[in-house]
């Protein structure tokens, strides 16, 4: 299992990224919480990860703290979610939300998350019920980036948003706005609406 990463940001395209160590470029996927973290093209970046293995593909997931990994991996104990799904949960909220979603038997908030079915939901908090615990409701700090609607319409996209729900979403945001915050705003104005 490739547990850590640490490299130099060679590209990222929102929901991943390519990290080069010693030589090597990793495709990584990463949730937006973490997309939001990212440092410039050109630094450097520690990342941790969880290797998924399957029959056709070696797939790589980053995550910006290790609360975000162990909530990940806890989704993926579930049955019916798959890493996609489990990506696209810690995207549309933050570990604490989740914790608190959970905690509060909220399937509604799951529930508008692209990919989130009411039993899926339901799933999701039945299973998740004792396994969640305050260690990884941990904050995670978030770096501003420059300006871009096309990275934030890619994101949208790349999370199961179709294009009239992110183009809708995108008319919405405020001028000026850094990618990870629009993204964001972009994301509470979906799950509101």
């Amino acid at each position: 299992m490739i547990g850590r990463l640490s490299g130099v940001l060679l590209e990222k395209t929102p929901p991943q990224l390519i990290l080069e160590v010693q030589g090597v470029g990793y495709e990584i996927d990463v949730p937006m919480s973490t997309f939001y973290n990212l440092p410039n093209v050109g630094e450097r970046l520690t990342l941790y990860t969880h290797l998924v293995v399957r029959e056709d593909a070696h797939l790589l997931y980053g995550f910006a703290s290790e609360a975000e990994r162990k909530a990940f991996r806890q989704l993926l104990k579930i049955s019916g979610v798959g890493a996609r799904t489990a990506l696209s949960l810690l995207s549309g909220m933050s570990v604490a939300e989740l914790v608190q979603a959970v905690a509060t038997q909220e399937a509604a908030r799951l529930t508008k998350v692209p990919g989130i079915g009411k039993k899926t939901a339901e799933r999701l908090l039945l299973e998740l019920k004792d396994k969640l615990g305050a260690e990884l409701s941990s904050g995670v700090t978030v770096n501003r980036g420059a300006p871009a609607a096309d990275d934030v319409l890619n994101a949208l996209l790349a999370l199961g948003y179709n294009e009239k729900e992110a183009r809708y979403a995108l008319k919405h945001l405020p001028e000026g706005l850094s990618v990870s915050d629009g993204i964001r705003q972009a994301l509470k104005s979906l799950a509101r609406g």
